[in-house]
C-alpha cells in the first residue's frame, strides 16, 4: 500500500489506487489485508479506479482503541474523500456487510456489490453467531490468538485436519498477529442476520453475487441482501465458491460499476 490518508480519529489507512477511471474501494473480509484485493483491482483496472486498503489493525494501517464499526466507517469515508470525493464499494464476505453499512450510513457511495455476506438466516443461525462472538471475546481476552483464528476456521467450516496443518504453516504467525481484529469483522456482522431494516435504506445500486459451488445459504444469503434494498440485483456466478476467481468475479463488477 503506497498510499496513506488519515480517519477521522487520526488512524493512518493505508490504500492504493489502480488504474484511472472511477474510484472502487476495495473491502477486504476476515483475517485479509489488502493485498488479497489486489488481483482483482488488476483485473479491474482496465476501466476503474480500483482501491484495495488494509483495514484498521492490519497490514501498513494503524489502529485506535476503542474499536467500533462506525469507526471503520469513517475509515471508509476519508478513502472517498482521499479518491475524489465519491466512490462504489465492493465488499467480500464480512467485508461486504462493512460495505453495506457504509452505504446505508450515508456516504458518498455510488453502488455496491457484495461477494457472499455470511449473514444467517434464521435464528438457529443467530444463535450459532452469538456463541462464536462469546467464545471469540474469550479467547481474545485470555490472549489465545491462535486458539482465536482456529475457533473462525471452524465456524466457516474448516476440516480440522486443515486446520491443524495450518497452525504448522510459515503463514500463521501472520494469523495470529491478525486475530485481534476477527472481533472487528464479528461487530460489523451484528447479530449475524440479515439486517433488512438497515438494508431498507440504501439508496444506491447494489449487486450482490454468490458463487454457484458455494453451499445453499451463501447463495441464499446473498439473495436475500439483494431483496432486502430498495434497487437489488443478485447474480451466481457458476462454479465458484467462497474464494471466488477474479477472473470470474471481474467481468460482473466491471460492468455494474461502469453502468
Amino acid at each position: 500500500m503506497d498510499k496513506k490518508t488519515n480517519s477521522s480519529d487520526g488512524t493512518v489507512i493505508a490504500y492504493e489506487r489502480t488504474g484511472t477511471g472511477p474510484a472502487v474501494i476495495l473491502v477486504s473480509g476476515a483475517l485479509s489485508a489488502g493485498s488479497s484485493m489486489e488481483p482483482l483491482a488488476a483485473r479491474l483496472s482496465a476501466g476503474l479506479g480500483a482501491v484495495p486498503y488494509d483495514r484498521r489493525g492490519r497490514g501498513a494501517s494503524g489502529d485506535t482503541a476503542p474499536y467500533a464499526v462506525a469507526r471503520e466507517v469513517e475509515d471508509i469515508a476519508a478513502l472517498i474523500d482521499a479518491v475524489g470525493g465519491s466512490a462504489a464499494l465492493y465488499g467480500m464476505s464480512s467485508g461486504a456487510a462493512l460495505a453495506l453499512e457504509a452505504a446505508a450510513s450515508g456516504l458518498a457511495v455510488t453502488r455496491v456489490a457484495v461477494y457472499e455476506p455470511p449473514f444467517a438466516l434464521d435464528e438457529g443461525g443467530g444463535k450459532e453467531r452469538a456463541e462464536y462472538t462469546r467464545q471469540l471475546s474469550g479467547l481474545l481476552a485470555d490472549g489465545r490468538n491462535g486458539d482465536a483464528v482456529e475457533l473462525f476456521m471452524s465456524l466457516t467450516g474448516t476440516p480440522a485436519g486443515m486446520i491443524a496443518g495450518a497452525r504448522r504453516s510459515p503463514w500463521w504467525p501472520e494469523m495470529e498477529a491478525v486475530a485481534p481484529t476477527l472481533a472487528y469483522d464479528d461487530a460489523a456482522m451484528g447479530d449475524g442476520l440479515v439486517p433488512r431494516e438497515r438494508l431498507a435504506s440504501i439508496t444506491v445500486p447494489v449487486l450482490a453475487v454468490a458463487g454457484g459451488a458455494s453451499p445453499a445459504w451463501m447463495r441464499e444469503a446473498a439473495r436475500t441482501v439483494a431483496q432486502a434494498v430498495p434497487d437489488g440485483t443478485y447474480r451466481t456466478l457458476d462454479g465458484q465458491t467462497h474464494a471466488v476467481d477474479p477472473d470470474a468475479l471481474g467481468p460482473l463488477l466491471s460492468d455494474f460499476f461502469s453502468a
